[in-house]
């Protein structure tokens, strides 16, 4: 062995040009021709697509629309058919964004016009309605709007954990309109903060008159005096708040009985507006989401590039780019129920998620999915690959878009690099990809496409559930995969998990969750917060609709 010579600073300074460009060389050595296209088109994808220009491509914005264009003009020099509505690229999905308080609401005090959100809001579970009266804030009375002070009930609460301000006052609002108020007018003379804002996702049942808070500000203006009558003029109008999504679809078409489908979400957290960032301050930043997802965008493309000059022609290939991943699988599930191509001759599907931070070091690839089919298992085997350390998950379900496919006894692969310090974060930048390892990736995800060129249809088995991620803090679980494209009241059960208490107490998918013990999932944030309240060993009741039909069970924890 020679002796490693030593070098001073200013020589290791002089040299380090020729060492990083040596480097480079190296690298670029090992590379095939067409392997160095791949990657330079990987990078090109991912760093449009997770430019600041497409600002973070939130699901049903023109962030989305920017990036649905850029994919679709990629699948059309691929050589792909276009497979979404009326033979265009692009499947349009509603998202619904819950409530807004429409244009046409107002409320005067003594002539008057409150601003909304400053001085007054409606609670997303107000009714709509508009009146006139002179009501006194002191007396309340058969015909008139009730005003309502929270100082006592926030007061008396204090050390009770289990005390839900909200819930009361919905209470208290049904109460008022049976005594006969035309509405419910509350306030907060406390110097306790309250929390309460308008929650256009709160899906509790509407109460029969509409229920307003009026804010501090408005509270200083115009309840000074408890004794005053106060001339009112008021109209409440709440409609849905909709959005529209893209899924971007191509085809290619080689004759064959049976299908594969290949995935991957293109939409991010635009600037975390869905409260999905864990960007834990109130600075707006866009979240451009390199990694999650334009890196598995990226491969999607590229594979369409591979297989449509390729002589894999035993099956047709159908890919799909999904919107609305990031707000509960709304684009996958709405393809799922929408098919542009018969779903029954699915051979299988492949999805690519955050496949874009391949570690130099591990090399570790995870593959979820190797459940849901008996053949997997064999495929994989038969794979020679040394470029790659692979980690098997059996389960068919998890937090991305092959389960709303496992959902259809569709067998599903997931292909996922793992997960990192800049998930879900501004940071998640193009600079940070291992276009590199991504190569990998694609190369892998086509061998096993390779490998599956038969005209035999893959056979499906059910698998374990794996519990939907989440960062809310509770020590139980009931065991379901909610169907979060859901816009009635409660949380409806998407899936059930074998052997978890849902599955035990009776509840099946499709069944409407609607209270927790004493507690109403009016949102999934409150069906969080009401699986915080248990701990394991604990059991409670359970009420849920299934169709027309209100029932009950006991669940244990």
């Amino acid at each position: 062995m020679v002796p490693a010579k030593h070098y001073s600073m200013s020589e290791k300074k002089l040299l380090l040009p020729f060492f990083l460009l040596a480097s480079f060389l190296v690298q670029g050595q090992k590379l095939k021709k067409a392997d160095k296209a791949i990657v330079q088109s990987l990078k090109s994808h991912v760093e449009y697509l997770a430019s600041d220009k497409l600002e973070g491509r939130r699901a049903g914005t023109n962030g989305e629309s920017l990036a649905a264009d850029y994919i679709s003009k990629q699948f059309q020099l691929a050589g792909l058919q276009p497979r979404g509505d009326a033979k265009s690229w692009l499947q349009a999905f509603d998202i619904n964004d819950g409530k807004e308080v429409k244009s046409s609401s107002f409320f005067f005090i003594n002539g008057a016009e409150l601003k909304l959100n400053k001085e007054y809001f409606p609670f997303a579970y107000s009714a709509n309605g508009s009146l006139e009266a002179m009501p006194a804030i002191a007396l309340p009375e058969s015909g008139m709007p009730w005003f309502a002070d929270l100082k006592d009930w926030i007061e008396d609460n204090k050390e009770n954990p289990h005390f839900d301000l909200s819930a009361k006052i919905q209470q208290y609002a049904n109460d008022a309109a049976a005594k006969g108020a035309t509405a419910l007018l509350v306030y907060n003379s406390s110097a306790t903060p309250d929390q309460l804002t308008f929650d256009g996702k709160d899906k509790s049942p509407l109460s029969k008159i509409p229920v307003i808070y009026l804010t501090k500000d408005a509270g200083t203006k115009y309840l000074k005096d408890p004794s005053a009558s106060l001339e009112t003029k008021i109209k409440i109008e709440l409609g849905e708040k909709k959005r529209k999504g893209h899924n971007v679809i191509g085809y290619i078409d080689n004759g064959a009985v049976n299908t594969v489908i290949i995935g991957a979400h293109f939409d991010h957290l635009g600037h975390g507006e869905d409260g999905n960032s864990m960007l834990r301050n109130d600075v707006t930043q866009i979240h451009n989401g390199a990694d999650d997802n334009a890196s598995g965008t990226a491969a999607l493309i590229e594979l369409a590039k591979l297989l449509k000059p390729s002589k894999l022609k035993a099956n047709n290939y159908l890919f799909i780019a999904f919107s609305g991943e990031e707000l509960g699988l709304f684009g996958s599930k709405y393809f799922t129920e929408n098919p542009t191509v018969e779903l029954a001759k699915t051979d299988y599907m492949v999805n690519m998620d955050m496949v874009g931070r391949l570690s130099d070091s591990s090399k570790t690839l995870t593959i979820g999915g190797i459940g849901t089919s008996p053949s997997w298992g064999k495929t994989l085997s038969s794979i020679q690959n040394k470029n790659l350390v692979l980690k098997y998950d059996s389960s068919g379900t998890g937090p991305s878009d092959h389960t709303s496919f496992y959902r259809k006894n569709i067998p599903v692969l997931f292909f996922f690099t793992g997960l990192h310090g800049d998930y879900h974060r501004p940071s998640d930048d193009a600079n940070k990809i291992n276009y590199n390892g991504e190569l990998m990736v694609v190369r892998y995800v086509y061998s096993v496409i390779e490998k599956n060129n038969n005209v035999n249809k893959l056979a499906f088995t059910p698998t374990r559930e794996s519990q939907t991620t989440t960062t809310a803090r509770f020590s139980v679980t009931l065991g379901i995969m909610p169907d979060y494209t859901f816009s009635g009241t409660g949380i409806r059960v998407d899936g059930v998990s074998e052997n978890r208490p849902a599955q035990k107490a009776g509840i099946k998918a499709g069944d409407v969750i609607l209270q927790l013990g004493e507690h109403p999932v009016s949102s999934m944030e409150a069906y969080m917060q009401a699986l915080g309240k248990f701990k394991k060993g604990e059991s409670t009741k359970v009420k849920f609709k299934r169709g027309n039909e209100a029932l009950e069970t006991t669940v244990q924890f």
